[in-house]
Parts: C-alpha cells; structure tokens; sequence
C-alpha cells in the first residue's frame, strides 16, 4: 500500500509542478492576442490545464502525501519545513487561479513582471521543496523554537497570546 501511495504521490507532485511551471507561459500568451478564435483556444487551453490536470493532481498529492505521513510517521524538522513549502505552493496555486479569473476578461493583462514574479516563485518553491526532501537537512528547532516540539505547548502559546479560551461544549 505505502509503495502505491508513493508512486501516486510522486506522479502527481510531478504533475502539479509541471502544470505550475507551464501556466505563466500560458498566460504570458494572452498579451498579443485580441478578441477572437485564437484567444478562446489560449482560454480553453488554460483552463484545461488548470482545472482539469494541475488541481487535481494537487488534490491528489496533498491527499496522498497526508496518508503517507501517517504510514510512515514521518515528524522530523525537515519535514515541518517541506509542509511549510508545500503550503506556499498551495497558495502559489490558488494564485494561479485568481489570476487565470480576470485575464481572459477584456482588459485582462499578464505583463513581463507579472510572468517574472510568479515562474520565479514556481522554480524557487519547486526547487526548495525538491532540495529538502532529497537533502534531509538536520534543522535544530531548539536553535529557533525549543518547545515546538514539545507536548501542550500549542496550548501554553494559546494561553500566552489570547488568554484563557474555553471549549465549547454541546
């Protein structure tokens, strides 16, 4: 089961990146293209590789690399800092799709900066999340947060920051 979910990971990891990668592309195209057939096929094209491979691939490397952690108990430092990158490449995703909503609109634009900014991020993310996973750098949290480790210290933090909280009982 655990070599399933790993080669389902891995191809969907590769799958989500390789879709990343290629959407500012895609919407680098938009900037010499008017109203017309070309421009709904750059549309169609775009939103095909959006919708219908990179979020789910997504959704199915989150999913299966959420089982693998569970199977192969998987809670060393390294691994904080990959789920830290894992989660900007989330939010670089939705991203994608916020820009992907109003560049297909009349006035939509995707400038240079634009295109810039987010492959960069893409290769950064990718590649980091890439380096720590094959790397498996020793982070000593003692050096940054001694007690995050620690059972209870998210609810010592809890109280430190708001004060007493109850829970809500039914």
């Amino acid at each position: 089961m655990t070599t399933f979910l790993k080669f389902a990971h891995l191809a969907a990891i590769a799958i989500w990146s390789g879709g990343l990668l290629a959407l500012p592309f895609l919407f680098w195209q938009r900037r010499t293209l008017t109203a017309g057939p070309d421009l709904d096929r750059l549309h169609r094209i775009t939103r095909l590789v959006f919708v219908e491979l990179t979020s789910p691939a997504a959704f199915i490397a989150i999913g299966t690399g959420t089982a693998l952690i569970f199977l192969q108990a998987t809670f060393v430092e390294w691994f904080s800092v990959k789920i830290v990158l894992v989660g900007v490449m989330a939010m670089l995703h939705v991203l994608a799709g916020l820009v992907l909503l109003q560049l297909f609109s009349p006035t939509g634009r995707f400038g240079r900066l634009s295109y810039v900014a987010l492959m960069s991020a893409y290769v950064v993310v990718i590649a980091g999340i890439l380096w720590v996973v094959l790397a498996k750098p020793h982070f000593d949290s003692n050096a940054f947060a001694a007690h995050l480790f620690e059972p209870g210290a998210l609810g010592r933090w809890m109280h430190q920051s708001f004060g007493v909280t109850k829970m809500p009982t039914p």
